[in-house]
């Protein structure tokens, strides 16, 4: 891949409605880690697997975050892997917290589904999903 071609696939991550995942990312990557630090900081014991939780989407999130402004093929291809573990996360915890609310004396960022982030953590992955599969190069594309 050239450097002009390199660069074009760059953008393409970061344009459009990439520019507003790259957006929503750093929000959620800013509400995960603060929100977590602080109820590490303060009050863990309370509530450690759900704050702990917190945090792993926090960093899931700073690192999608990186590898959509980073761009290319290769950040491409490792951000589309992240935001489907980050979807297996969310759906995960989503149903676990629905299943045994005991488990979780607190919520996490992934809780019922992310409904304390109006569902944002969800429709994310998803949407961040279509979008980096609709990137992808195409098979004989030259």
């Amino acid at each position: 891949m050239t450097s002009g071609e390199a660069e074009m696939s760059r953008r393409r991550l970061i344009s459009g409605p990439g520019t507003l995942l790259v957006w929503l990312y750093g929000v959620m990557v800013v509400g995960a880690v603060s929100r977590s630090a602080y109820q590490i900081a303060t009050e863990f014991d309370r509530a450690p697997l759900a704050y702990s939780l917190s945090a792993v989407a926090g960093v899931v999130y700073g690192f999608i975050t990186y590898t959509l402004v980073r761009g290319g093929e290769t950040a491409r291809r490792i951000a589309l892997a992240c935001c489907v573990a980050e979807l297996v996360g969310v759906l995960t915890v989503g149903t676990w917290t629905l299943v045994e609310p005991s488990a979780f004396p607190d919520a996490t960022v992934w809780s019922d589904f992310g409904m304390g982030y109006l569902f944002i953590p969800v429709l994310l992955p998803l949407s961040a999903i279509y979008w980096l599969r609709k990137g992808a190069p195409r098979e004989g594309a030259a």
